[in-house]
Parts: structure tokens; sequence; C-alpha cells
């Protein structure tokens, strides 16, 4: 065995070489090559101890993030209308928004729907409660069909 095997190392005393990194120690005397200022410069915001500023921030120009256009919109307004094409509806006999939730077409939290689309109806469908365009009523009309309000 080596004379580097018997030693008995303590915890403290093991490192990985490759990995560590010696810090440089700043403001420790005129000799040390970055003492007085320690390398942050003559006075100033940067130079004081707790002294920065936060990311983003460009001494008082205007920021990029509120340079930049806004772009997209979301009205809360109409959230809960939803418009149904005439075609995805076609097989249904009758047709209301509690039927239309059931086989899926619209969402849970839809309130109000509207048919639309001028598309040859092939079975006989009733409507009910359902706002439908012109076209769309002279479909269903014409299949044999009903709209009720």
């Amino acid at each position: 065995m080596s004379e580097t095997e018997n030693k008995t190392l303590a915890l403290n005393t093991i490192s990985d070489e490759s990995t560590s990194k010696n810090r440089k120690r700043v403001g420790r005397g005129i000799g040390s090559g970055t003492g007085k200022t320690a390398g942050r410069g003559h006075k100033g915001q940067k130079s004081r101890s707790g002294g920065n500023v936060r990311p983003g921030f460009e001494g008082g120009q205007m920021p990029l993030q509120q340079r930049l256009p806004k772009f997209g919109f979301s009205s809360r307004k109409n959230n809960n209308l939803k418009e149904v094409n005439l075609k995805t509806i076609n097989g249904m006999e009758t047709v209301n928004i509690d039927t239309l939730k059931e086989s899926k077409v619209i969402g849970k939290a839809v309130k109000k729907v509207k048919i639309f689309g001028d598309f040859e109806v092939t079975s006989k469908m009733n409507i009910e409660g359902i706002k439908v365009t012109k076209g769309a009523k002279a479909s269903i009309e014409k299949a044999g069909g009903s709209v009720k309000g």
C-alpha cells in the first residue's frame, strides 16, 4: 500500500480539484490589486452595498417589454356564446342547448348558441330555444323541420 492510502482522510480535507475555483478576495488593501474600490469603480448606485437595478431596467429609458406592441384580445363579454355549423348537427332529431352539450358539440360553460350555414339537411330536425340564421332556417324548413324561438 502506498503512503496516501494509509492516511485517514477527514471529510473537511476531501476536495475535487478539477471543479473547485479559487474565489478572488476583493477589498483587502491597496497591495492586493483589487483593493479600495474592489473593482466596482467610483461612486454610483452599483458601487454601494445592496445597490443594483432590477432585471430589465434600462437606466430610465423605456424598457423593451413596454416598447413592443401589445397584441391579442379576449372578450369577456362573449365567452359564453358558441356558433354551431348546420353540418355538425345534421342527423339530430331535437336540437337544444342540453342535447348539444350531451353530444359534446358545445362545452359545458356555453349559455347561448347560434346555428349557421346553408347546407342541405337530410333529416327532419326540431330546433328549440336556439337562434338560427336565415340560410340555416330555410334549409331546416325545406327538409321538413321546425324552428321554435
